[in-house]
């Protein structure tokens, strides 16, 4: 069965401050953020940066509409890690339509696991995009509140995102 974004994704996962002025500082404070709670470990920190970096080099994952998706294929994990970040200003992206980025979902993936979780990266790209959720998200008052806005759209539509 597939995972809704409610299910790949928990409160602690999401960091509403990031402080970041561009994609690769953005990167860097959710790959922080992972070690911080413990998701990654920080002796995984440069080779889980090497390979967002070489992703996000041969095409950028900002994919518009203010939202980026970095992403990546690591040893380092053993199942799907996933943070969202938050920005209350810009963030340079490089999107694909040129605007700048305030939230930011980065993926990390076993080796060859990336198109078994195709399905939940495209449904939580679809959610985050719709322009009720994405305002919701920017005005949430702290993770919690994030949290909630995530679980309870994907947990009352679940299957027709």
């Amino acid at each position: 069965m597939d995972k809704s974004p409610g299910d790949i994704l928990n409160e602690n996962q999401i960091f509403p401050d990031l402080r970041a002025t561009n994609r690769w500082e953005a990167i860097g404070e959710l790959i922080e953020h992972l070690i911080k709670i413990g998701k990654v470990k920080s002796e995984h920190r440069q080779t889980i940066m090497a390979a967002v970096r070489k992703r996000e080099s041969a095409m950028s994952t900002g994919i518009g509409f203010g939202v980026g998706i970095p992403h990546a294929s690591t040893s380092c994990v053993r199942e799907t890690v996933t943070a969202l970040g938050r920005s209350k200003q810009q963030i340079n992206f490089d999107a694909a339509d040129g605007q700048p980025v305030n939230l930011v979902i980065l993926f990390l993936v076993p080796p060859g696991q990336l198109k078994k979780h195709l399905h939940a990266m495209i449904e939580f790209v679809k959610l985050i995009q719709k322009p009720d959720v994405h305002r919701d998200l920017l005005q949430a008052a702290d993770a919690g509140a994030m949290f909630q806005i995530i679980r309870g759209t994907t947990g009352t539509r679940r299957g027709t995102l």
